[in-house]
C-alpha cells in the first residue's frame, strides 16, 4: 500500500514538508533545467525566452504575438521586447495578420530557422539524459499528471 502523501504537500497542514509539495518540486526541477540549458543556448548565442519562442514557432507558424506569448508562458510586454529583439538579430519577422488586420503574426526567418536547428541539436541531448529511466507508461503519465495539475488550476 502507497503512503498518501497528498497531506505532506498541503500547506495549510500540520504534516508539511517542503519535499512533499510538489509545486516546489516542480520549480525546483524546472530552475535546475534552466541553468543545465542555459549554458548551451549561450554557447550558440540565445537566450532561454528565445528559445521558447524559436521552438514555438517552428511547431507552427505565423503566430499572433499573443498567441506566442501565451505558449511560451511569457507576459505580453516582455514578448513585445522578445520579439523587438529577436526581430533585430534576423530570427524573425512579422507581419499583419490575413485574417485580422489589427494583429500581429511572427514567424521565422532563414536565420530562425537555423538558430531552431541549432538548439535543438544542444538542448536534445538535455532532454534525453533527464528522461532516462522513464519507460513509455511513466512519461505518458507524467505528461498526463502534470496536465491534470495544470487544468485543476482553472
Amino acid at each position: 500500500m502507497t503512503k498518501d502523501l497528498r497531506p505532506l504537500g498541503d500547506p495549510g497542514s500540520e504534516e508539511f514538508r517542503v519535499d512533499a509539495y510538489p509545486f516546489y518540486l516542480l520549480n525546483r526541477a524546472v530552475s535546475r533545467y534552466n541553468v543545465v540549458i542555459e549554458a548551451e543556448l549561450r554557447a550558440i548565442g540565445i537566450d532561454i525566452p528565445t528559445w521558447r519562442v524559436l521552438m514555438v514557432l517552428g511547431e507552427k507558424a505565423p503566430r499572433p504575438i499573443a498567441q506566442v506569448a501565451r505558449s511560451t508562458v511569457i507576459n505580453i510586454s516582455t514578448m513585445a521586447r522578445i520579439v523587438e529583439r529577436m526581430s533585430r538579430a534576423g530570427l524573425i519577422d512579422s507581419r499583419p495578420s490575413s485574417e485580422d488586420g489589427r494583429v500581429t503574426e511572427i514567424f521565422l526567418t532563414a536565420t530562425g530557422q537555423e538558430k531552431l536547428t541549432a538548439a535543438r541539436a544542444v538542448t536534445a541531448p538535455i532532454y534525453r539524459k533527464l528522461i532516462r529511466g522513464f519507460g513509455a507508461e511513466d512519461f505518458g503519465l507524467l505528461i498526463d499528471m502534470l496536465n491534470r495539475l495544470h487544468d485543476n488550476l482553472d
